[in-house]
């Protein structure tokens, strides 16, 4: 099937220690992947575009494949390079990716060697240089060309600079989530430069602090919306999200659909991932953001990046008709 839907951004090679403080070595994450997923849970024709170094698992590779998400926008770059993502979860909705020997500690355990040198998740994503794992133009290739929509997971901010124009000019519907690391300096004054070729914006809860304090998320909606993205959805976990329609100026708060939590990493990637889907399908920004949630939904279940592709479509719609109900519009 041609390829309709893409995720641009971070594969990665995960270690975490979930709320549970369960230990989990070397495993397949990035956002990239669980946005893919949570798209692919409603359409196929989805893939990935994002750059890796040789050592990369091929098998990690061909296990998308085999789950039916195209890789063929996944570039290798000659070389060792760093994509070692640690996580410590603190509780289901607090989680830091620093001091690893610490956390490790905490538990009576060593650090894994594989994690020696380590520093933070995002290294170099708040330069204003292109980093050999950066995204850039250049690296969408034919098949990707033609697709209906994008989505920009959080990366650094050379890609988020330079791709929504690119995409834009091919005619791809673009949405994106900001960048943690840049989002914390002074280039976060400069987003309205790329924001204005943005069709939907999707920061979390926290990330709207980070840039302006303790805000009325309606308020921090409209000032988004003033840079240029037709939508705004505010994630806020287990609160739900908060839905900005700009044009109509019409709002929905939408809840997080009620299911048993085992782990929330790529949740939020998952939730942008579905409501890609769902506004390229219906133009309702109200019922891509319940798109967006039952993706979340499933991730959250289980354990594992690819965990959600056990759900099908028609369980999804089912749980989609269910969410309708409780969305609350505010405005």
């Amino acid at each position: 099937m041609a390829l309709q839907y893409f995720t641009a951004g971070g594969l990665r090679i995960d270690y975490l220690i979930t709320a549970d403080q369960q230990v989990h070595l070397r495993k397949m994450g990035g956002n990239a992947i669980y946005s893919a997923v949570g798209a692919r849970i409603w359409s196929e024709g989805v893939g990935i575009l994002s750059r890796v170094g040789e050592n990369y698992p091929q098998e990690w590779l061909d296990q998308l494949e085999d789950a039916g998400i195209c890789t063929e926008g996944v570039r290798r770059i000659p070389g060792w390079r760093d994509m070692r993502t640690f996580y410590a979860y603190l509780d289901l909705e607090t989680r830091v990716d620093t001091d690893p020997e610490g956390h490790f500690a905490r538990l009576g355990l060593s650090l894994p060697q594989d994690l020696q040198g380590y520093v933070d998740s995002t290294p170099g994503q708040d330069s204003q240089d292109f980093e050999a794992l950066s995204l850039r133009p250049s690296d969408l290739s034919s098949s990707y060309t033609g697709a209906r929509a994008a989505h920009l997971c959080p990366q650094g901010w050379a890609s988020h600079r330079d791709l929504p124009r690119a995409l834009a000019e091919l005619g791809i519907r673009v949405s994106l989530d900001p960048g943690e690391r840049y989002i914390k300096t002074p280039l976060a004054k400069q987003m309205s430069t790329f924001l204005c070729r943005v069709d939907a914006v999707l920061p979390s809860e926290q990330e709207i602090e980070f840039l302006w304090g303790l805000l009325d998320p309606w308020q921090a909606a409209q000032r988004f919306a003033k840079a240029g993205p037709s939508v705004v959805v505010i994630k806020a976990g287990s609160k739900g999200s908060w839905v900005y329609d700009h044009r109509s100026e019409k709002r929905w708060c939408i809840p997080a659909y009620p299911t048993r939590v085992l782990d929330v990493t790529g949740a939020g990637d998952a939730f942008c991932g579905g409501f890609m889907v769902g506004y390229a399908e219906t133009e309702d920004p109200m019922l891509a953001g319940c798109y967006g949630a039952v993706s979340a939904s499933f991730v959250l279940e289980g354990f594992g990046a690819l965990y959600a592709l056990r759900y099908t479509r028609a369980q999804a719609e089912e749980r989609l008709a269910e969410l309708r109900e409780k969305v609350r519009r505010t405005g």
